[in-house]
């Protein structure tokens, strides 16, 4: 029965997903469908992960990546949040570059490594800028998207009361966009740190949790790994959950009629 009560409270639902993670990789090596050698008991690995933050090895490599992906993040917003911004307000404009925005929001932004590594070389520039790149393209597109899908009834009361068309856009589409805008951030954020871990891998890098993943794998330390790959879900998971609480607290009218 306590049990029962605990899965019901809603605090400890987050821990669910987790700890059924945890038991299903325990049970793989119970039932040897997996070689301990490939994937090592979910205690070791949590016990070496704990030994990574208490030497503190791990935490170069954590605030590189963390400092690449902000660095993307923050380019990509300051351009695309913008010219987002400007396009909707213009619909005739936005869609006469609709197809240039879906085709390389569509492309894998790893298909353009090559192309970057030409323009930038192999060094951090290059990383940071292919992430901005990727993460540009949706925060473009979803403030955009935003602008345009302002509720029509609010702009026309504020537009039939004689509210200027500066305030119109100021006041009304712009507070309708957030919403769409926020959910663009979360997914920019998300999408940088995707591109930044596989350029890591990919392109010339001395730190980096992604770097540090393929080296492990390299030299066969399954347990570094493993530590790296859970890290690197921790930290996607953690720039996810702070805009979600920053949306949730800014913009508590969303979905709201």
């Amino acid at each position: 029965m306590q049990a029962i009560n605990f899965l019901y409270n809603k605090r400890w639902l987050p821990l669910l997903g987790p700890l059924l993670l945890l038991a299903f990789w325990q049970l793989m090596i119970s039932a040897q469908w997996v070689k301990p050698v490939l994937l090592p008991p979910p205690g070791e690995t949590l016990q070496y992960l704990a030994q990574a933050f208490a030497t503190g090895a791990i935490l170069p490599d954590l605030w590189s990546t963390l400092l690449r992906t902000l660095s993307a993040f923050a380019i990509a917003i300051a351009i695309g949040l913008p010219l987002g911004v400007m396009l909707g307000s213009a619909e005739n404009a936005y869609r006469s570059v609709e197809f240039l925005i879906d085709f390389f929001r569509s492309t894998p932004s790893s298909a353009l490594i090559p192309l970057f590594m030409l323009i930038f070389g192999i060094t951090d520039i290059n990383k940071i800028a292919i992430a901005s790149f990727g993460a540009m393209l949706i925060v473009l597109f979803n403030s955009a998207y935003g602008v345009m899908n302002a509720k029509k009834t609010r702009v026309m009361a504020a537009q039939i009361m004689g509210v200027s068309r500066w305030h119109v856009f100021k006041d009304v589409m712009l507070m309708e966009s957030l919403p769409q805008t926020f959910i663009g951030l979360r997914s920019a954020v998300s999408m940088a740190l995707v591109i930044v871990i596989v350029a890591e891998m990919f392109i010339g890098s001395e730190t980096g949790l992604g770097h540090r993943i393929i080296d492990a794998q390299q030299v066969f330390n399954v347990k570094d790994m493993y530590t790296s790959i859970l890290v690197t879900g921790a930290l996607g998971y953690g720039l996810n959950l702070v805009f979600l609480l920053i949306e949730k607290k800014l913009i508590h009218w969303g979905g709201k009629a």
